[in-house]
């Protein structure tokens, strides 16, 4: 095959390259060529690469080893050719050096110098592996690797491969926390307390409630997550530059996702529209709003853990976290929250990427040009919640502890539990109760007991606080009860006589 550039042998380990703009010397140790120079001269901003975004190098060698092979189906390549660039790929994923992918994670061009980066490393190594040498004698990285591509189809396709693999290991990390919560759940299940709302005192729940509306949250964003997956199934591979499919040859689509479906092991599709799949990026605003709605669900727990746990002494001191360090460099003795304080930091970061990813998904025209960042805070998401998600787990959720007494004394000191006196009676009757428990400074059921709307035996059986959370026990008393006011049946003295209301 012809030489399709010039390759002067230059001074010792150096060779040259050429490309539109003219001629650069590159270190001969490097795979990477003259385009990801231009790029690390340009680009070196925030010392991530691309390199760092887990699964997104091995997602463009895989597309460029099924489009290697779909072009060999569609006759576009010779088979020595597609065989050097799919062995290249392997070669590539198998001794992964990050070095040679070092395109800042923050470049212009909607991605063209991450595909290239990728188009040149394996286009050097195939020709290596032909030829005994880098350079592109045999294979060229535009000709023969980005072969019926383009860079504003390959990136957002290796982005969706790369988040598809990562939301499937954070979904992992979600269920272990699904299941310790379960555990507590379980634990803590006959624990009443007093739950609260706009932070004043409400009615009796168990510990193990509360925590299963946690458990639910995240079992919903398990869910969402597995929705999100199925978006990233959907490709816009085969519509090369603006969606028209220009540069593909004839059978080239259907051989790609064939390819590509085997080699991932994942069920790959075209988009619907190539011209939508180019020009709108919405799917990453759901899909980063469902990791955004996960950490947000860990942050509002976290939140109720740090108050619940608030004193030791003149908090609510309702549950105990595990002490995980000295809370303080001058008070002896104080411990703080400091596990759940460091997962609200994290959905903070979250919240603010997902900002990020409203703005960067507008795009214009016939393409988003931002997928770079795109690609850069939603994997960062990812990553920070399935790191985060364990330490809270082994840290903090499991070894927490309940203060059962002190979780009682609330809850049978709440003035809401007068909503009992509501339910057999009549409001005005439990705000009566309610006023005069708080004016006097009695538990509600004496209240009632002196007022002499109940007995004292009724009392202690009407308002027992784990009826409150039992729903079936409590629509039997409370039905039980209400009959009884009916026929004038209630009341009486403290000495527990049964008189009338």
């Amino acid at each position: 095959m012809k030489e399709t550039m010039p390759r002067p042998a230059d001074s010792a380990g150096e060779r040259i390259e050429t490309d539109a703009l003219g001629s650069r010397r590159i270190d001969d140790a490097h795979y990477y060529g003259i385009q990801t120079v231009r790029a690390q001269e340009n680009f070196s901003v925030s010392g991530k690469t691309i390199a760092d975004i887990p699964g997104f190098i091995e997602s463009v060698i895989r597309i460029k080893q099924a489009a290697g092979l779909a072009n060999l189906a569609a006759g576009g390549l010779p088979g020595e050719i597609a065989e050097a660039i799919v062995a290249a790929g392997d070669h590539c994923l198998h001794n992964f050096e990050p070095s040679q992918f070092s395109v800042d994670i923050y470049h212009g061009g909607g991605g063209t110098a991450a595909n290239m980066n990728v188009n040149e490393v394996l286009a050097n190594r195939a020709n290596e592996a032909l030829t005994g040498r880098k350079g592109y004698d045999r294979v060229h990285p535009n000709t023969h690797v980005n072969m019926g591509q383009s860079t504003n189809d390959v990136i957002p396709s290796a982005m969706k491969l790369a988040v598809h693999g990562l939301l499937a290991q954070l979904e992992g990390t979600v269920s272990i926390l699904v299941e310790a919560l379960a555990a507590k759940e379980t634990e803590f299940a006959g624990v009443i307390k007093l739950s609260r709302t706009c932070f004043q005192d409400a009615l009796p729940i168990t510990f193990g409630q509360q925590l299963s509306g946690y458990r639910h949250g995240f079992q919903r964003a398990l869910r969402e997550m597995e929705a999100m997956k199925r978006k990233c199934l959907n490709l816009p591979l085969g519509a090369t530059a603006v969606g028209t499919e220009f540069g593909a040859l004839a059978g080239y689509k259907a051989a790609i996702y064939a390819e590509l479906s085997r080699i991932t092991g994942l069920a790959l599709e075209p988009d619907e529209n190539f011209f939508d799949g180019l020009q709108n990026a919405d799917q990453w605003i759901s899909i980063s709003g469902a990791l955004k709605s996960l950490a947000l669900s860990m942050a509002k727990m976290c939140a109720d853990l740090r108050l619940m746990s608030s004193g030791p002494r003149a908090g609510l001191s309702e549950i105990t976290l595990p002490a995980v360090q000295p809370g303080s460099s001058i008070m002896p003795g104080k411990i703080n929250p400091v596990i759940p304080e460091m997962a609200i930091q994290v959905y903070f970061r979250v919240l603010g990427n997902d900002a990020t990813v409203t703005r960067a998904c507008e795009g214009e025209l016939d393409l988003n040009v931002w997928e770079s960042i795109i690609l850069n805070v939603v994997t960062e998401s990812i990553i920070l919640l399935d790191r985060t998600i364990p330490l809270l787990v082994s840290k903090c959720i499991a070894g927490l502890t309940a203060n059962e007494a002190i979780c009682r004394k609330a809850a049978e000191g709440s003035l809401a539990l007068s909503t009992a006196i509501a339910a057999v009676f009549d409001y005005p009757n439990a705000g009566s109760v309610a006023h005069f428990a708080a004016e006097r400074g009695l538990p509600v059921k004496d209240a009632a007991v002196e007022m002499s709307l109940l007995s004292r035996q009724e009392a202690e059986e009407l308002f027992e606080v784990s009826l409150f959370a039992d729903p079936l026990r409590y629509q039997t008393v409370i039905q039980k009860y209400r009959l009884l006011a009916q026929q004038g049946a209630l009341g009486g003295s403290s000495d527990g006589t049964t008189g009338s209301t």
